[in-house]
């Protein structure tokens, strides 16, 4: 069966057509599903009936499963998704005053295992496909229907590196900004990577969604340490490659840095001085993230003067910086924090499960 949540409106567009139909009737469909709120064949009046007939033997619309839902202390809200196979995967929504962000997954677990992200430390299971990636938008737009709001920013920043599951993303974001979906504006749609260098030129051809790197560092020796991919594709070459995809959106895009602080690994004076003169010449914007401290992580949260110091460095260099205010940490819905449940392709989680049970007692130190 195919899952028309993994359509966008040229496969649905290419689907009518390989039935015959005319392409307009794809984007009919859209309207049915995203702007009416309707999935049942039966209610499409304006496609045909053996068409309607053919889409109730041929195709459907699958949401993953909620496992559990849970609600921080501060509103923010936290679905786990049973995706098949035994894996669950783990949705944040943020609501705020004026927006309610919806952080998805693009991946069961992660391959890329930075050293300060919980995610990676679950070893990696598969791609999520596009409908996956989309259900996890459905969902929380049907929990808003009943305050009668909806969601207003999507960040692929969940679980997995969107750009290694690369069609799915690419899918997945064209629905989020497709007025006949959606309809969200291209700036509330971010996609953000560790650092796929090749994968940034080929968005480029096909994208115009905003674009966020996870740099969180201003050297390769201490990148190499805190994000393993840069020993493949170090800052130089991921620079040039965002350089070249703010370049295709045009000169009022940027692009966002983000930037875990990690208490004296990365957050110093030296640190940010040499932050700001690697970004100079890069047209962007910088998110600092205050590290969200997990089992025998090897971190620890960074003081508020240091914080503070680097963001106030940063901002008297010409640079907007935002601190990211942590969300949802009492139910494990914070940055660097969402696990689900990964049929560990690797020998990754068993790993890090020995170091949590070694480790257990130097956590507790840690958070105290």
């Amino acid at each position: 069966m195919i899952n028309l949540y993994g359509l966008d409106r040229g496969a649905l567009e290419a689907l009518f057509v390989e039935q015959g139909q005319q392409a307009f009737r794809g984007r009919q469909l859209m309207k049915w599903v995203y702007h009416q709120g309707r999935t049942d064949f039966a209610a499409m009046t304006d496609l045909s009936l053996p068409m309607r007939q053919w889409l109730a033997e041929n195709t459907c619309f699958e949401l993953p499963r909620v496992e559990s839902f849970r609600v921080s202390k501060d509103g923010t809200c936290k679905w786990l998704l049973d995706v098949g196979s035994g894996n669950l995967v783990e949705t944040v929504l943020i609501p705020e005053k004026n927006r309610n962000t919806l952080c998805v997954s693009s991946q069961v677990g992660c391959m890329l295992d930075c050293s300060f992200c919980s995610t990676g430390k679950q070893g990696f299971s598969g791609n999520l496909p596009a409908a996956f990636v989309v259900g996890q938008m459905v969902l929380a737009n049907n929990m808003l229907a009943e305050k009668n709001q909806r969601v207003s920013n999507i960040v692929m920043m969940g679980m997995g590196e969107p750009l290694l599951n690369f069609d799915a993303a690419v899918s997945a974001t064209n629905i989020f900004m497709d007025d006949l979906a959606f309809g969200l504006s291209k700036r509330r749609v971010t996609l953000s990577t560790a650092g796929v260098v090749p994968a940034i030129y080929e968005l480029a051809k096909v994208s115009d969604v905003a674009l966020a790197v996870s740099l969180h560092a201003p050297t390769d020796d201490l990148r190499d340490q805190l994000v393993p991919i840069n020993r493949k594709y170090p800052i130089k070459e991921l620079l040039d490659a965002c350089r070249h995809y703010v370049d295709q959106l045009g000169e009022k895009r940027m692009l966002v840095i983000e930037y875990t602080l990690m208490r004296g690994v990365n957050d110093q004076h030296e640190h940010a001085v040499a932050l700001a003169e690697l970004l100079k010449d890069v047209r962007c914007k910088i998110n600092l993230i205050p590290f969200n401290p997990f089992p025998a992580s090897g971190y620890q949260k960074p003081y508020r003067r240091d914080i503070y110091n680097f963001q106030t460095y940063l901002m008297k260099q010409g640079y907007a910086t935002m601190l990211r205010t942590t969300r949802g940490d009492d139910i494990e819905a914070a940055c660097g924090q969402l696990v689900g449940q990964v049929k560990d392709r690797t020998k990754r989680q068993s790993r890090y499960l020995a170091r949590v049970k070694a480790d257990g007692n130097n956590f507790v130190a840690q958070i105290t």
